[in-house]
């Protein structure tokens, strides 16, 4: 029972939100906001379709950019993407993830690698962005050789086997400076902005969030408080380096009870919008939560019990028992689609600045509702690109109304251990990939 137990915190169910699917939308009478070139904090976009960051397991073991990442942008880039976000790099050793070939921002040694990689995707004229985080209690201290740091000491029941220490003042003031120093960085690597990763569990998502900042000095307790860091990165990197956009993805909502909830992520986004942020990424969920922020069809239970570090070592009996229990007896969440542009609503009314959405968005239907009608500024897609880096060209010329994707999610398992591609609901033959 204990190996349903852990595999149940991995797939858990979240609150279910409305959802209404809309209908597709015929190339001929889709608004053409869309295609229209726009203007994202100062960068110059061929459209509102965004890459979303994605963790494409393309760097060395330092944390070095390879030929192979530099390939996929440039994909990303001819394909048609408005702009590209870069999966996250770790701005300091401790905050590495525990997925396979993370980038890492926290040396100047990096920047000519990324200088590379940014001169080739402006050739298409397409700007990219620099994503850069702290995974926070959000990784094992097996992969780091470090010790697990969070705002709190407590636990995270995903990642179990690591009990975080809580960071003093004085660590928390050298994170941001970290945070700080990586954005000079990816400056003067060339990326066109930054953004700070404030969402799906990491460590500046865990300051904002009740459920794992306990805190009760200048760093927790009020909303104010539990922003303060982000506020200093903000305050430190603009006395740094001037007007440079910097982006933030937040968590509107989680599962957790003392979690995010949209009322507070409102607030946020205006403390953000007052801090000087250019735009905010809308999105949602914690690790804890389970597939909570990437949700499909059915569970990838197959493909975590070979590649999920909790799962891949159990006996085969084991295994063999727990995976028809697990897809019998839990449900992947609803909606599948489209289940941030709720909170993204709330937040474009509180603030002035441009708000990107993403979540489920996988169709050129959607999209346009989303844009000509619903008034969100952009929207960002992860899946989509990852089967059909072409995907917006696509969607432009009329070729195809939908996503190809399945929304297996094995895509999102397997980063655990190899780098990012489609595997459309199909195991790879082991050591044969």
């Amino acid at each position: 029972m204990i190996y349903i137990k852990s595999a149940i915190v991995f797939f858990r169910k979240p609150v279910n939100l409305s959802y209404t699917h809309s209908m597709m939308t015929d190339r001929m009478t889709m608004n053409e906001k869309i295609f229209d070139p726009a203007v994202l904090a100062g960068m110059q976009l061929k459209n509102r379709i965004l890459r979303s960051a994605t963790h494409e397991g393309m760097s060395d073991e330092t944390g070095s950019p390879t030929e192979n990442l530099k390939k996929l942008y440039v994909r990303l880039a001819k394909g048609g993407a408005g702009a590209i976000i870069t999966g996250f790099a770790g701005i300091q050793s401790n905050g590495k993830g525990h997925l396979f070939g993370m980038s890492m921002i926290d040396s100047d040694d990096l920047i000519p690698a990324y200088r590379e990689i940014v001169d080739a995707v402006h050739e298409y004229n397409t700007p990219i962005i620099m994503q850069i985080a702290h995974c926070g209690r959000q990784t094992r201290s097996k992969t780091t050789g470090l010790q697990t740091v969070a705002p709190s000491a407590l636990r995270d029941a995903f990642f179990s086997e690591d009990m975080p220490r809580e960071l003093s003042d004085e660590e928390i003031n050298e994170l941001i400076d970290n945070f700080v120093k990586s954005i000079v960085r990816a400056k003067k690597a060339g990326f066109d902005g930054v953004q700070l990763h404030a969402a799906h569990g990491y460590l500046l998502s865990e300051f904002l969030s009740s459920h794992s900042n306990r805190r009760k000095d200048r760093w927790g307790g009020s909303t104010e408080n539990k922003y303060r860091l982000i506020g200093e990165i903000f305050k430190r990197a603009t006395n740094v380096i001037g007007d440079y956009p910097i982006l933030v993805k937040l968590n509107a909502y989680d599962g957790r009870k003392s979690g995010m909830k949209p009322d507070e992520a409102v607030r946020i986004a205006m403390m953000l919008e007052a801090s000087g942020c250019a735009a905010i990424e809308v999105s949602c969920g914690i690790v804890e939560d389970g597939l909570y922020s990437i949700r499909g069809e059915e569970l990838p239970v197959d493909a975590a019990m070979e590649y999920n570090f909790k799962y891949k070592n159990l006996p085969s009996p084991v295994k063999t028992i727990v995976k028809p229990i697990l897809k019998r007896v839990m449900k992947q969440p609803k909606p599948l689609l489209k289940f941030n542009l709720d909170s993204a609503l709330q937040i474009k009314k509180a603030v002035a600045i441009p708000v990107i959405v993403v979540g489920g968005i996988n169709n050129i239907g959607d999209i346009d509702d989303i844009v000509a009608n619903k008034g969100i500024d952009f929207v960002s897609m992860c899946r989509p690109f990852i089967i059909e880096p072409d995907i917006a060209n696509k969607f432009n010329k009329g070729i195809q109304s939908a996503s190809k994707c399945i929304l297996c999610n094995y895509c999102t398992i397997l980063t655990e251990a190899k780098p990012l591609r489609c595997y459309y609901g199909k195991l790879p033959n082991i050591g044969k990939d």
